[in-house]
């Protein structure tokens, strides 16, 4: 059974995803962590349950979302994997990343691509790769249909969506991918957001004051 365990990492309170297995396999998503206490925090957890870092994973490329590629990748001798289309993105953070007071920002590079043909394999799980733009131009999301689980980025939040008016973002881009991507899926699937709590597919097509379905 496919276990979910999140940290709220950074100034921005960004969740970082660990997803695991009892093969004890497990790929990390989107790690905010900068500085020593979250480094540590987070490999304490993989350390204490054992398990082996397969995978890491970007959902998309800004700032708050890239902060522990490098530590990552280096700590756990894995592999960066990230949609093409947000390369530029993850190259640009090392020229702004002092503006929001991360001087010590370790820049990192991807090692593999992925988009919507791939899926994300490790231990029994299998993680279908969803193509969802709008908050970002090659931003992804990760469903696993047997737990309905979804990690879904900064695409859909709870009763909120994803900011557009960062570089590369577009609202009605956005608002199709949440229509056609997500809303499509089960409506007890369990949305693992990149900011604030879950929420589920079905609350937010009836309650989310930017995109429901009425």
């Amino acid at each position: 059974m496919l276990q979910i365990k999140s940290f709220e990492f950074n100034p921005f309170q960004e969740n970082t995803y660990v997803l695991y297995d009892d093969s004890n396999e497990c790929v990390i998503i989107d790690p905010g962590c900068f500085g020593k206490p979250e480094e540590e925090t987070l490999t304490r957890f993989i350390t204490d349950n054992q398990l082996t870092v397969k995978k890491l994973i970007n959902t998309h490329c800004h700032i708050d979302h890239v902060l522990g590629n490098a530590f990552v990748k280096k700590q756990f001798k894995v592999k960066l994997y990230i949609h093409p289309l947000e390369e530029a993105l993850l190259n640009a953070v090392k020229t702004y990343a002092p503006n929001y007071g991360f001087f010590q920002y370790q820049d990192s590079s991807p090692d593999e691509f992925i988009d919507e043909t791939n899926t994300v394999e490790f231990g029994h799980q299998s993680l279908q790769v969803l193509f969802v733009p709008g908050h970002s131009p090659g931003h992804i999301a990760l469903y696993n249909k047997q737990t309905r689980s979804l990690i879904g980025g900064d695409v859909l939040f709870y009763n909120s969506i994803g900011r557009t008016d960062l570089p590369g973002g577009d609202h009605d881009t956005l608002i199709k991918s949440i229509h056609q991507q997500f809303f499509i899926l089960p409506d007890d699937v369990t949305v693992y957001c990149g900011h604030g709590p879950t929420t589920t597919i079905g609350y937010e097509k009836s309650t989310n004051p930017f995109c429901a379905i009425s």
